[in-house]
């Protein structure tokens, strides 16, 4: 630690005097920065204005004791270190103080030499502290920026399962060939993952194409995903390549996979080990260079051991598997997410970013989330378009909950006023209430378009 020394500011506090002036003496000799106080009050006053990296205190002192100003000196700044001093009979005061969050303590009489030991173990620990939490910055804003970058805005967030998932990322982004399974709830960002996954790839200029397997009609299916010949079944009016020749060299993303029917299931395992498709009403087959990346958010375990999924398909697609948490399950993100929408949104709106008060901020950590990173996005959205005076307050945050959903669907129409602004408000918010805060969602349960919506939508929160 040679020639740290003078760089690390040291506090003593001692009711003894003859402490105070051999212990400031020796550290000062050595190059640290040392203030010197008899009273631990006065040392709190100071070190409100003046903080110090280390604080040396006696643990007996009358009115405040060492115990108490450890706590206070912690909360003020968590980063200082304490080393209680404590006389033999004090041990009991010692271990709790080491509890309350104390680095080190030594016995009376002290030893200048053990001291000096202790000062220079915990600068090195601090260090490295330092040090972590540089480099957990760094990953944090390179970890933003690659979210940013990929369009995986659900990523963003300091928690260490996030960090995780954007580790596995990187991970997945040097191999172009590995099959890959995301699982998830609802609403916790699948797609996006696969998008990164495709875009940071060698495969990024080549097609990303996405299926949703759960949408698929199942006499469409084979279609859909190998393409047909015309004329091989009514409605086959031309030659028709199907999702697997359409990505390729680039990466198929079939979503919902757990949905796939298991006649379907056979096919698409037929073509993942044999790298080839044959269009429906044909007998040639084409080669395929595609990567496979698929998602569900059901356990596809359960399915596999009930018989509704095929085994030997599960281990094809999970060649590698990313598990993404539900939103409740990294709270701590909730604030990066909801500063992130704020910000984004209120740039495509064209307005002013609102400030989201702590009282706002305090209420959405406490939230469930069902639809996850999706329904913190409409929320903050809808947020926006309430607030008029430059902050989001706990009253602009509406979240959508089950119940919500089903008093829509058994509400009775004499329940609606006569007055036709107010019954549309009422249909509106009700529509807004079915697709959890989804505005276009919404628009499509209305049958109007997404900026009809928006107006009504402006009106409503005027009133």
């Amino acid at each position: 630690m040679s020639g740290l020394e003078d760089s690390i500011s040291i506090i003593v506090v001692d009711d003894e005097q003859s402490i105070r002036k051999t212990v400031g003496h020796s550290l000062r000799s050595k190059g640290y920065k040392v203030r010197v106080y008899a009273e631990a009050k006065t040392c709190l006053n100071e070190f409100k204005v003046r903080p110090a990296d280390i604080v040396i205190s006696d643990i007996s002192m009358p009115e405040m004791d060492g115990i108490e100003l450890l706590s206070k000196i912690k909360k003020l700044r968590p980063s200082s270190e304490v080393i209680v001093i404590t006389a033999h009979a004090d041990k009991d005061y010692a271990v709790r103080a080491l509890k309350e969050g104390a680095y080190d303590f030594l016995e009376k009489p002290v030893s200048l030499s053990e001291l000096n030991e202790a000062i220079k173990k915990t600068a090195r620990y601090q260090s490295v502290v330092r040090e972590r939490d540089l480099l957990e910055q760094q990953m944090t804003e390179l970890s933003e920026r690659e979210a940013q970058r990929w369009g995986i805005e659900s990523m963003i967030g300091k928690t260490k399962v996030m960090r995780e998932v954007l580790k596995q990322i990187r991970q997945l982004q040097k191999s172009s060939k590995t099959s890959v399974l995301v699982l998830g709830e609802s609403g916790t960002g699948k797609e996006l993952v696969a998008r990164a996954i495709h875009y940071g790839s060698q495969r990024s200029a080549l097609p990303f194409i996405a299926v949703n397997c759960s949408a698929i009609p199942a006499n469409l299916a084979e279609s859909i995903l190998f393409g047909h010949l015309k004329g091989s079944f009514t409605g086959a009016v031309a030659d028709k390549t199907g999702s697997f020749l359409d990505a390729e060299g680039g990466t198929l993303f079939l979503d919902e996979i757990g949905d796939m029917p298991l006649d379907m299931q056979a096919k698409i395992l037929r073509v993942l080990e044999d790298g080839e498709v044959t269009p429906v009403g044909g007998a040639e087959a084409t080669k395929i260079n595609v990567r496979v990346v698929s998602a569900t958010n059901r356990d596809l375990e359960k399915k596999v051991e009930a018989g509704d999924f095929r085994d030997d398909l599960f281990y094809r697609l999970a060649g590698y598997t990313i598990a993404l948490p539900a939103l409740r399950e990294r709270k701590a993100d909730i604030p990066h997410l909801a500063e992130y929408f704020c910000e984004k949104l209120s740039s495509q709106m064209g307005i002013p970013k609102p400030e989201i008060t702590s009282e706002s901020m305090a209420f959405l950590k406490q939230q469930h989330f069902q639809g996850n990173i999706r329904e913190l996005r409409n929320v903050i959205e809808m947020a926006l378009i309430e607030s008029s005076t430059g902050q989001i307050e706990p009253n602009h945050l509406h979240l959508y909950s089950i119940s919500d959903s089903k008093k829509k669907q058994t509400g009775a129409v004499e329940d609606l006023p006569l007055n036709i602004d107010e019954a549309t408000t009422i249909l509106i918010r009700r529509a807004m209430a079915e697709a959890k805060g989804n505005v276009s969602a919404a628009a499509r349960l209305l049958g109007i378009n997404r900026s009809k919506l928006h107006r009504e939508l402006y009106r409503i929160n005027g009133e």
